[in-house]
């Protein structure tokens, strides 16, 4: 049996909630509700839950904060949330499960279903810990592989390079990780954080360019000694950032 507590300031949204998980046919119970940081806090201490359903915006705080106060989150969580770009962002960093309100029922049931499949793995608190870390500036970034789950701190990719619909991490170390998820998404992720599109099959990390060379059409080397091509099209935006560097 699954121990749910549900964390909303909105009674009305805690009772849809409630609604929609009396339609799951997972073997499941509510272990309580709060509406405040204090209580929800309270409660997730005395109640021991195997998940929590959390509203990120409460009246007296966020569900980042109340999640900062446990020592150990020994708890999966769900989170919900209004559509707040950053937030958004962060929890694809993470590839953690998160809702947008106005909630639909498919969804909270889905992310249930999936959450009862892996409670006994620390797959969850790696992702956690990876989106707490990241709140106010992008640190790291869970990436799944076909054997693990990796936690690697953003500066340490030096670049990104598109296989089909797969992504090659190229780490310094060095070190390749082949995650199952088009480039087009990491360029969304990353390019607030440093890095530049330089050609369609590759997301360079700023930090790790050595020289831009002007040979062959001109291509980048990197400081793991590889060479990156450029596309005609993209060289008046590197430039600029070659400027502002």
């Amino acid at each position: 049996m699954m121990k749910i507590v549900i964390i909303d300031d909105e009674p009305k949204a805690r009772e849809t909630i409630r609604n929609i998980l009396a339609l799951s046919s997972d073997s499941l119970t509510i272990a309580g509700e709060a509406g405040d940081m204090d209580s929800a806090y309270q409660l997730i201490k005395s109640r021991q839950p195997d998940l929590v359903l959390l509203d990120i915006n409460l009246s007296d705080g966020s569900g980042f904060d109340l999640l900062k106060r446990f020592e150990k989150t020994d708890f999966k969580v769900i989170f919900i949330t209004a559509h707040e770009e950053y937030a958004v962002k962060a929890f694809k960093y993470s590839a953690l499960d998160y809702i947008l309100k106005p909630v639909m029922a498919s969804e909270v049931l889905d992310a249930v279903r999936k959450a009862g499949e892996t409670l006994h793995t620390e797959e969850h608190s790696l992702k956690l810990s990876a989106l707490l870390q990241n709140l106010g500036k992008l640190k790291k970034i869970v990436l799944k592989t076909a054997e693990s789950i990796h936690i690697v701190n953003v500066p340490q990719i030096i670049r990104c390079e598109a296989d089909v619909n797969y992504t090659v991490f190229h780490l310094a170390g060095p070190q390749k990780l082949l995650v199952s998820k088009p480039l087009k998404e990491y360029d969304e992720l990353l390019s607030q954080a440093g890095f530049f599109r330089a050609h369609q099959s590759h997301l360079v990390n700023m930090e790790h360019i050595l020289r831009y060379d002007k040979n062959d059409g001109g291509y980048l080397v990197m400081d793991d000694d590889s060479e990156v091509p450029v596309a005609t099209r993209k060289k008046d935006d590197l430039f600029r950032l070659f400027e502002m560097m």
